[in-house]
C-alpha cells in the first residue's frame, strides 16, 4: 500500500516553504491559520507569560513564525487516515517530546494493506 506524508503547521507559508527547503523535505507542510484545525481537534495550547520569556531568551518568536499574536501552537499529533477518511490510528501527547516511532507508523500502514 502507498501513502501520502501531509504535515500541517501554523508557521506562515513563508516559514514552511523556507523549512521544506532547508531540509530537503519531500512532502507538503499546510498552513494551519491560526491553529484553526488543530483548535478543532482538541490538540492546540497557549502559553504562560513566563514561558514566552523563556522562548525569547532562545530566539523564538511565535508572533514571526505564525504570523499572529496569539502564542498559540499545536500539540503534535500523527494520523493514520484510510482512504475513506476514517482514522486508523492516532497518536498525541501534549508532551513534545514524546512521539511515536515513525516504524510505528509505517506498520500501521502496512496492515492496512
Amino acid at each position: 500500500m502507498s501513502a501520502t506524508l501531509v504535515a500541517v503547521s501554523p508557521q506562515s507559508v513563508e516559514h514552511n516553504r523556507k523549512l521544506i527547503e532547508s531540509r530537503n523535505l519531500d512532502f507538503e507542510i499546510l498552513h494551519d491559520a491560526d491553529n484553526a484545525y488543530a483548535d478543532q481537534l482538541g490538540l492546540k495550547h497557549g502559553f504562560p507569560d513566563d514561558l514566552k520569556e523563556v522562548y525569547g531568551q532562545f530566539g523564538i518568536d511565535l508572533d514571526q513564525f505564525n504570523g499572529n499574536t496569539k502564542w498559540e501552537l499545536a500539540i503534535p499529533a500523527r494520523f493514520v487516515v484510510r482512504p475513506d477518511g476514517s482514522i486508523a490510528a492516532a497518536d498525541f501527547n501534549a508532551d513534545y517530546t514524546l512521539r511515536p516511532e515513525p516504524t510505528a507508523t509505517v506498520a500501521v500502514v502496512q496492515a492496512l494493506g
